[in-house]
C-alpha cells in the first residue's frame, strides 16, 4: 500500500509520460497496464481508465462525480458501497 496521495500518483504518472516518449504512447494505447506497471498495483477489471491528450485546439477538463444523490443513490450508500464491484470502487482509496 503506498502512502501517496491521489494526486502524488496522478503526478507520477503525468511526470513519467512527460518525460518518456514510449510510456506516454504505452499510456495511451493501454492505460491500466502502463499505471500497473509503473505504480505496481493490480486495477480491478471493473475499473476503467481513460487517458486524453490535450492538443493545441482541445483540452480535456474532468469534473468529479455529482455531488447530488438520487433515490437509487442514497438507498445503495445507506447499504454500503453500491456498486457491487468493492474491488473497483475501493481501488483508488487503497493508497
Amino acid at each position: 500500500m503506498s502512502t501517496k496521495t491521489m494526486s502524488e500518483l496522478r503526478e507520477q504518472v503525468v511526470e513519467r509520460a512527460t518525460m518518456d516518449e514510449e510510456f506516454r504512447a504505452r499510456l495511451l494505447a493501454e492505460p491500466k497496464a502502463a499505471i500497473e506497471e509503473e505504480l505496481g498495483v493490480k486495477i480491478p477489471d471493473g475499473f476503467t481508465v481513460e487517458v486524453h491528450e490535450d492538443v493545441e485546439d482541445t483540452s480535456h477538463l474532468v469534473l468529479p462525480p455529482p455531488a447530488a444523490l438520487g433515490e437509487s443513490e442514497l438507498g445503495q450508500v445507506a447499504g454500503g458501497r453500491g456498486s457491487g464491484n468493492d474491488e473497483a470502487i475501493t481501488f483508488w482509496d487503497d493508497f
